[in-house]
């Protein structure tokens, strides 16, 4: 049979295999191998007591993404959410996590949240910064739940992760998602679960058929330290159609002249928020590469 990795405690994993849940041990020959089953394979089982739905691991298939930190395979939408007022929006964060979305070939859909605390004109203007570059941006009032129904549809047959900093309002989206207050009440906590007793948990949650949240503990730190500074524009789409007009080969876009992105950014192809974003990620970049030895 095969079927999802919906949680992974120490060595045991439940498995989904139709409407049915598996308690499942991984074959020794993956540790062997060095592989770990990960929440969100699609694994083959072999039941070893039906009557207790117990199963073991014999396969994982070929993953379509996997993430390091925290492990888990699979995600195809990597949900953003930011918030327009307390706090006020981070967008330099927002642009490192679209890099590491890009790195990753993750979809990326950016959630625009308490669209009631902020004037319709800024929040306009941050709206077409990202969607003129090609992003899904959706507006958001979680509290009212307003703009719920938009979230739900971009989720569907999709194994999705929210992140965003604390206060964004992650929470109230999932607990407006669900018409129930998991969040309260720890079912899907969205935080770390570090504790005494307890293991930090990476866990899928259903919201319909082939439809799944994943809840990453520690998710909001993204770590983009593998780019080279070289590569960085590279993962900027609105850079890409832009960098074979540069003059030389490996411009860096910071000090050189006749610089294509330079030359867009003046012909208003590309947000200038955007660019100075780049450069503090490049410095922040450049900066670890020489302490790196």
């Amino acid at each position: 049979m095969q079927g999802l990795i919906t949680e992974n405690v120490s060595n045991k994993y439940i498995i989904k295999v139709e409407d049915k849940l598996y308690n499942c041990y991984a074959r020794g020959k993956f540790k062997q191998e060095n592989i770990v089953p990960t929440v969100g394979d699609i694994v083959d089982i072999e039941v070893t007591n039906l009557e207790k739905r117990e199963a073991v691991i014999n396969d994982i298939t070929p993953r379509k993404s996997y993430i390091k930190r925290p492990k888990i395979s699979n995600i195809t939408q990597i949900i953003l959410v930011i918030s327009l007022k307390h706090p006020k929006p981070d967008l330099l964060m927002l642009d490192k996590q679209l890099v590491y979305a890009e790195l990753m070939n993750i979809r990326p859909i950016i959630i625009l949240n308490k669209i009631d605390l902020e004037k319709e004109q800024e929040i306009l203007r941050i709206e077409k910064i990202y969607t003129d570059i090609g992003y899904k941006v959706i507006k958001t009032n979680a509290m009212n739940e307003i703009g719920i129904d938009k979230v739900k549809e971009v989720l569907k047959n999709n194994i999705s992760v929210f992140s965003g900093n604390s206060g964004v309002g992650k929470s109230t989206l999932i607990n407006s998602l669900f018409k129930e207050k998991l969040t309260e009440e720890g079912n899907i906590s969205l935080k770390n679960k570090r504790g005494k007793n307890t293991t930090t948990v990476t866990k899928l949650y259903e919201i319909e058929e082939n439809s799944y949240i994943a809840d990453t503990p520690g998710f909001s730190t993204f770590d983009i330290d593998e780019i080279e500074t070289i590569n960085l524009d590279k993962y900027f789409r609105e850079f890409k159609k832009e960098i074979p007009k540069c003059e030389f080969v490996g411009c860096t876009h910071i000090k050189e002249e006749n610089c294509g992105i330079k030359n867009a950014i003046k012909n208003n192809k590309i947000s200038i928020e955007r660019y100075e974003n780049y450069k503090k990620i490049y410095e922040d970049l450049k900066e670890k590469e020489e302490h790196k030895w």
